[in-house]
């Protein structure tokens, strides 16, 4: 019972502010493009306009290649050519992917 009222309020509540909200094509592109995100573990990735990425961990580093396909951030890193790809949604400062299957990365805008 207490579980239905909950569904129901989550349902007819309106949208906040501090909620996270689902990226389309054009709103990825803006939030990737030229953008360095940190992730949790303290990783960083670097995403240039000309769909080059920088990842860096470790004291090391791996270049890969992003771009935006159906709603969905895509990424492949070499010798690799298959894609993964990633829901995007944002909420402030942080950017949150999620991948087919429900893993869920969180990066916050290192650049601000």
């Amino acid at each position: 019972m207490l579980r239905s009222a909950l569904l129901a309020v989550c349902l007819v509540s309106p949208a906040r502010a501090e909620d996270w909200h689902v990226l389309d094509n054009a709103g990825i592109t803006a939030a990737l493009a030229a953008r360095v995100l940190r992730y949790e573990d303290g990783s960083t990735q670097n995403f240039f306009q000309d769909g080059r990425t920088l990842y860096e961990a470790g004291g090391g580093e791996a270049w890969g290649k992003w771009w935006v396909e159906g709603g969905r951030y895509c990424s492949t890193w070499p010798p690799s050519d298959v894609a993964a790809c990633y829901g995007v949604e944002a909420k402030g400062l942080d950017v949150r992917f999620t991948r087919t299957g429900g893993k869920v990365t969180v990066g916050r805008y290192q650049d601000l």
